[in-house]
């Protein structure tokens, strides 16, 4: 392909990104954004009209209940949890896919380790892996977040903790889970998987075991780690911060090795027989 092609091509795609992008979002109305009170009166009935409110304070204090009120909620209804892993997955894969079977099976292996299994709660891979720890007799929770569709709680969750604030719910996912198991997904998977990757490398949290489930799926992000370490933007020690497999039972092996002894010890006691459930 000659230089010129390459740059029409950039072009076309270009203008076709523009064109999706647009399309999507002229339908949604004004952009849900608040400006500061403006004292310019010219310009107040444009900002009114573009802008649906302005922030005050009273507007804040009321968010920050709102705020605080999930976190305590969150707290309150998970603090007993014994050692938890939280899978990662798209919403849009149906019973039936490959995909799905992975999360069940993954959320079996990890019931039969003696962990709690938590997911956001909602369908497609994480209805999988509620499914599979709670067939297999294991502990299966959602945090499951509100949105403008009602997405409903899956059916394989023992105990539902629901947000409207998807960095609240973040947090339960994280600071309940010793390990995170990532399958294929959207935008909300990797901005899940790299919440716990950043903490992972800032040392915020962990190290925890953090494992992709699915090589073919998963190899495009490693070739870009691989650019990153290149460009300096990353170091060496960041590329491994997953460690990819197709093999469910191997993540949980990972994870198990990965674990200090005070952590799998609370295991033992926890762990269902394969084939068995608890009752």
């Amino acid at each position: 392909m000659t230089q010129s092609s390459l740059e029409a091509t950039r072009r076309l795609k270009l203008q076709h990104w523009q064109e999706t992008w647009q399309a999507r979002w002229k339908t949604q109305g004004p952009p849900d954004y608040e400006l500061t009170p403006s004292g310019d009166i010219a310009s107040a009935d444009w900002e009114r009209e573009f802008l649906a409110t302005s922030r005050t304070p009273e507007g804040e204090k009321q968010r920050l209940d709102r705020i605080m009120d999930e976190f305590s909620t969150g707290f309150e209804r998970l603090y007993r949890l014994g050692p938890a892993v939280t899978v990662f997955g798209s919403a849009r894969f149906h019973e039936g896919s490959e995909n799905y079977r992975l999360g069940v099976e993954v959320g079996r292996e990890l019931a039969r380790a003696g962990f709690a299994v938590i997911t956001g709660g909602g369908p497609g891979i994480m209805e999988a892996a509620n499914r599979g720890a709670k067939e297999a007799g294991g502990v299966s929770i959602g945090c499951n977040i509100v949105l403008p569709h009602e997405q409903e709680p899956n059916p394989y969750v023992d105990e539902v903790v629901s947000f409207n604030y998807f960095f609240a719910r973040k947090v339960m996912l994280v600071k309940y889970s010793c390990a995170f198991v990532c399958l294929p997904g959207g935008f909300g998977t990797l901005d899940e998987m790299f919440e716990a990757a950043t903490l992972i490398q800032c040392r915020k949290i962990g190290p925890f075991p953090l494992i992709l489930i699915g090589t073919a799926f998963w190899q495009n992000l490693i070739e870009l780690m691989e650019d990153m370490l290149r460009e300096g933007a990353i170091s060496q020690e960041d590329t491994g911060f997953g460690f990819v497999t197709d093999s469910p039972a191997q993540a949980v092996q990972m994870i198990l090795s990965s674990l200090p002894p005070t952590v799998t010890a609370r295991l033992s006691a926890l762990r269902v027989p394969a084939g068995e459930k608890t009752k």
